[in-house]
């Protein structure tokens, strides 16, 4: 994208105070001709930029304004790479520009956003391809910034089961899965990996974080969703579906379900993963009598209960006489 050009330009600028349109081309891997258009573009835009002719001429800011970045302060250059860096949904050609960002921020800024380009995974899909809608966690920025400085920390956090625990982590990464945000962190009983929203308490206590040398976040984050993913797919079930109702399983279910193809009556045959059978059947209940479960035995079993449970509930009730029945009656007696 033309953008991430011209701010890399315009960083190569900061940082070098005098490149010629040859050093852009070579340094951002574009032809001379389109450095030196984007070099212009930058003076149309209103950047202080001008060229300078001669055997020592080439492309510099006005007033060799090289440190303060246009106006990018540290915590800006820091969200830049933090939200861009190691995101799966990057491209690589932005991948490849951030890489060359780093080596052309000035070096105070340096630091923190090499740190921040490998702090952060985003994941977009949910689990099992629901997206998650909350809010940001309450601890997410304090967690966020002991993860860029590497420092040790002692967690406050309640377990799924309501259990309360209190530790001290070593941060070393955060992944967003769809909006869910979760911290990877070393431990005394080696790597876990820890709901952001369950935080109830975040205190930096000072020591760097111990960060193993082969660790990379990505490759982790594989590991992990790797892992969860196998415990939505524990439970399989195969049945069939009418057409109309394909839709609506692709919408609910995503990479969760499988279409086969017609049977005589015209319906799709399906298999379905959950992590559980009476979670997967509680799923399945909502669509009714648009899909049919063959097998395993205990899922039929699971939707049959449900739906004996909700005719139960919702069995329509005789109607009680009203007022105005009471009077007719009183008027014919």
């Amino acid at each position: 994208m033309r953008a991430d050009r011209l701010l890399a330009v315009l960083f190569l600028l900061q940082a070098r105070g005098r490149v010629t349109a040859a050093e852009v081309a070579a340094e951002l891997e574009i032809s001379e001709r389109t450095a030196r258009r984007d070099l212009e573009a930058l003076g149309l835009a209103g950047v202080p930029v001008f060229s300078r002719q001669g055997r020592h001429g080439g492309w510099e800011l006005v007033g060799g304004a090289r440190t303060d970045l246009s106006g990018l302060t540290a915590a800006e250059a820091r969200a830049l790479f933090l939200v861009a860096g190691p995101s799966s949904e990057a491209t690589p050609e932005v991948k490849a520009a951030l890489r060359k960002l780093v080596q052309a921020l000035p070096e105070p800024f340096r630091r923190e956003a090499e740190a921040a380009s490998r702090a952060v995974v985003v994941d977009a899909s949910g689990w099992g391809g629901v997206h998650a809608s909350v809010p940001p966690p309450r601890f997410l920025d304090e967690v966020q910034r002991s993860v860029i400085d590497g420092e040790q920390a002692r967690l406050g956090y309640v377990a799924r089961d309501g259990t309360a625990t209190e530790r001290v982590v070593h941060p070393l990464g955060l992944a967003a899965k769809g909006r869910v945000w979760y911290l990877l962190a070393g431990t005394d009983a080696g790597l876990r990996t820890f709901r952001v929203e369950r935080i109830v308490s975040w205190d930096p206590t000072g020591p760097p974080a111990v960060r193993p040398p082969d660790f990379d976040l990505a490759d982790a984050w594989r590991s992990v969703t790797t892992e969860l993913d196998q415990r939505w797919s524990a439970v399989r079930a195969l049945g069939w579906a009418e057409p109309g109702t394909v839709p609506l399983l692709r919408g609910l279910f995503r990479e969760r379900v499988a279409l086969g193809p017609p049977g005589d009556d015209g319906r799709v045959a399906i298999e379905v993963t959950g992590p559980a059978e009476r979670a997967l059947a509680g799923e399945l209940a909502g669509l009714g009598a648009g899909i049919e479960i063959v097998a395993p035995p205990v899922v039929r079993d699971h939707l049959a209960r449900i739906g004996a449970e909700l005719t139960s509930t919702y069995r329509p009730r005789a109607a009680e006489p009203g007022p105005s029945t009471r009077r007719g009656r009183r008027a014919t007696e």
